[in-house]
């Protein structure tokens, strides 16, 4: 399993992969935790927001949250490069084809 994943990243170690997955796993929790906050200075809530308006809202805040904390937390653990690339190619998708 760590071969192909490590084939499909272009890395080279084992210790990467579970760098990389930390860092994803932390990025995913401090994102969510993060726009709480966010929504809660807006005003928004699950209460006094109807939920099928509130979670679109809050999961269009955390994508951007998101992609800003996975680079800052790749940095972090030394993995810039790797969730940079990954950033463009994310990018590109969504049609941004100048990066």
């Amino acid at each position: 399993m760590f071969e192909k994943l490590k084939r499909k990243w272009s890395i080279d170690s084992n210790f990467q992969i579970v760098i990389i997955i930390i860092v994803f796993s932390i990025t995913g929790s401090v994102a969510v935790y993060i726009a709480k906050p966010v929504l809660t200075f807006t005003g928004l809530n699950s209460e006094n927001c109807n939920l099928w308006i509130y979670i679109p809202i809050r999961i269009f805040i955390i994508f951007p949250i998101y992609q800003i904390m996975i680079l800052i937390i790749g940095a972090i653990f030394g993995q810039f490069k790797f969730f940079w690339n990954l950033q463009k190619k994310i990018l590109r998708r969504m049609g941004f084809k100048n990066l």
